[in-house]
């Protein structure tokens, strides 16, 4: 790939407490990830120099004030240097406001660069809820950010570890309102949504799931007359409209069937029916070591105007400024970014 074909992209390296900063600074270790993009860290300069020097690696910084000011060269991690941390308070695996507001900043900065068309996409590291609500900023996560910034009403979460994908109805509400919220109208908006990003992927003709919302999918209203009154209008709306969907499918196979080839991705009808099977995918957790052996995964919102795509796990406050957070999740967001530019 030419040099100057490769996009940019605006990476918000997430709280500065958290391993955000180490698992971005291990991912632009990496060569390969030069030979595809150019990538800037939006955080604070001294946070990335202090993961830098805790995780042992040989890097060098540079402080810029925009994108076009970077030089995008492999053993030089470009910076655009928000200076709003105090490194004599900053604590490791701590929640505190001062990280807080930094890791929203660091977020809205990327956004107004993407809008503005400096960069090309945006990756997100991962943030802490409890700190942002801590500085004043009521948001429920990175999607509802991202939507509010960017104007975006109809939107989704996807999640992908390789070919096993899932987008979600609703994320971050309360289990009932998850029930209240799976209506035929954004049921059949998620579905298209899937079946837009996955064209954008390259599969032509996407093969569509639809889980159900209660237990063996309703039962035929036995156990709930969701999918009868809602989720199957969804499906045969966009049956008709030329989407290849299929469901109402009982939860408990649905993403067995994905898995074995049968479908490119499954509509979920709430936040932990889409995360649990995708971390069980992407996560494997050793007990002996009391390390994650591999957190990989990706996060991407779907329907904005812009390019977002995130690591799929969160802060790890547990091993923050130690050194040994895997950047596999990290990698792979910087991988799905290019493919999605």
């Amino acid at each position: 790939m030419k040099t100057e074909k490769r996009p940019i992209l605006g990476i918000s390296v997430g709280d500065p407490a958290g391993i955000g900063p180490e698992i971005t600074a291990k991912a632009l270790n990496e060569k390969h990830v030069y030979d595809i993009c150019r990538p800037l860290a939006v955080c604070d300069l001294k946070v990335m120099e202090a993961a830098i020097e805790f995780s042992g690696l040989s890097l060098k910084t540079r402080a810029v004030s925009s994108p076009a000011e970077g030089r995008y060269e492999f053993g030089t991690i470009d910076v655009l240097d928000m200076q709003n941390i105090d490194m004599s308070r900053l604590k490791y695996k701590t929640v505190s406001a001062m990280t807080g507001k930094a890791s929203y900043e660091y977020i809205e900065k990327v956004i107004q660069l993407a809008l503005a068309k400096e960069v090309d996409a945006t990756i997100t590291g991962p943030i802490n809820k409890e700190a942002i609500n801590s500085a004043g900023i009521k948001e429920a996560g990175h999607t509802e950010i991202y939507a509010r910034l960017t104007g975006t009403r109809d939107y989704a979460m996807m999640l992908a570890e390789g070919d096993f994908r899932v987008v979600h109805v609703s994320t971050h509400v309360s289990l009932q309102e998850a029930i209240n919220r799976c209506k035929k109208e954004r049921v059949y908006r998620v579905i298209k949504l899937a079946d837009e990003a996955l064209k954008r992927l390259g599969i032509e003709q996407p093969r569509i799931a639809v889980a159900g919302l209660n237990p063996h999918a309703g039962e035929n209203g036995m156990f709930g007359r969701e999918e009868i009154d809602e989720i199957i209008p969804a499906i045969e709306q966009a049956v008709a409209e030329g989407m290849t969907v299929e469901g109402p499918i009982p939860p408990d196979t649905v993403f067995s069937k994905m898995k074995g080839g049968q479908y490119d991705i499954v509509v979920v009808q709430y936040h932990d029916q889409g995360h649990i099977p995708t971390k069980l995918a992407g996560f494997n957790y050793d007990r002996n070591t009391n390390t994650w052996l591999s957190m990989s995964g990706v996060n991407i919102t779907l329907g904005l105007p812009i390019i977002r795509s995130s690591v799929d796990h969160g802060t790890a406050f547990g091993k923050a400024g130690e050194g040994r957070a895997n950047p596999e999740s990290m990698l792979q967001a910087i991988e799905m970014g290019v493919r999605m530019v």
